[in-house]
């Protein structure tokens, strides 16, 4: 699924993903799949939903679209 980064804290290492289905799913820095460890918010995503490790539905392989793609985006549908 896609989603837009909202919000990502680089002290902390966490953030929130707004899916395309309107979901708010928290995420760990190590989900980033190209090991940045960091990532701005507004950034489009793919992300898979999936259990975390503290046993909570997160964003998972958190893989950037190509820019300028942020257009097609519709969290509110």
């Amino acid at each position: 699924m896609r989603g837009l980064i909202e919000a990502f804290d680089d002290r902390r290492g966490d953030g929130a993903v707004r899916t395309d289905d309107g979901e708010r799913l928290y995420f760990h820095c190590v989900n980033i799949a190209d090991g940045s460890r960091s990532i701005a918010s507004g950034t489009l995503v793919s992300v898979r939903r999936g259990v975390g490790h503290l046993g909570h539905d997160e964003a998972l392989e958190i893989v950037k679209e190509p820019h300028g793609d942020e257009g097609n985006f519709d969290a509110d549908h």
